[in-house]
């Protein structure tokens, strides 16, 4: 199953894409979409839209996972996320690929084990979780990589015959994850 994960923001746009077999994570690409300063909020919504649309026509995944709001320092900051997240959303399904939506705390209690996680131990894990040698930069992308291991843990509308990260039947919480162990030869 390949998946592409978002963190909207409208300076900002983090993407992550990541392939499964039910057992085994692997980063197919990861990145930031970047409005500069200087275009104006429109051009920004359109630049971000645009290279969605091209990133996930080139990638061609199952399914499009993207972070929610669930609150911003101020109406203004809610309101400009909330545009750059309808972009994303209108370039994921103009594609013809199921959105799927997580909250922060969902995504980080799918990817740590608890819903209050720090940034750097969302990264950390994101890293672990792919086998990378180093967490993905800049932040937007490895928290757009996040939401994408989030569906891939079980999240909503995860095929039923995708088995869950640690092998068992549903991942209900890190507590009962395995890591499968490898002999060294």
């Amino acid at each position: 199953m390949r998946v592409f994960g978002i963190d909207p923001g409208s300076r900002r746009t983090g993407y992550g894409c990541v392939d499964s077999d039910g057992r085994r994570h692997q980063l197919v690409l990861c990145g930031a979409v970047r409005a500069g300063v200087a275009a104006t909020f429109p051009e920004q919504l359109s630049i971000i839209y645009r290279e969605l649309s091209a990133l996930i026509a080139a990638q061609r995944p199952d399914c499009v996972a993207i972070e929610n709001i669930f609150h911003a320092v101020n109406a203004r900051s809610a309101l400009k996320l909330g545009h750059a997240r309808g972009v994303a959303m209108l370039a994921a399904t103009e594609a013809g690929v199921t959105v799927v939506e997580y909250t922060p705390a969902e995504i980080k209690r799918a990817v740590v084990g608890h819903g209050r996680a720090e940034k750097a131990q969302v990264g950390q894990m994101v890293k672990l979780l792919l086998g990378l040698d180093q967490v993905p930069t800049p932040h937007d992308a490895a928290d757009a990589l996040a939401v994408a291991i989030c569906h891939l843990h079980g999240g909503k509308g995860t095929p039923k015959g995708m088995p869950a990260a640690n092998g068992s039947k549903a991942a209900t919480s890190w507590r009962y994850y395995k890591p499968v162990v490898r002999a060294v030869r």
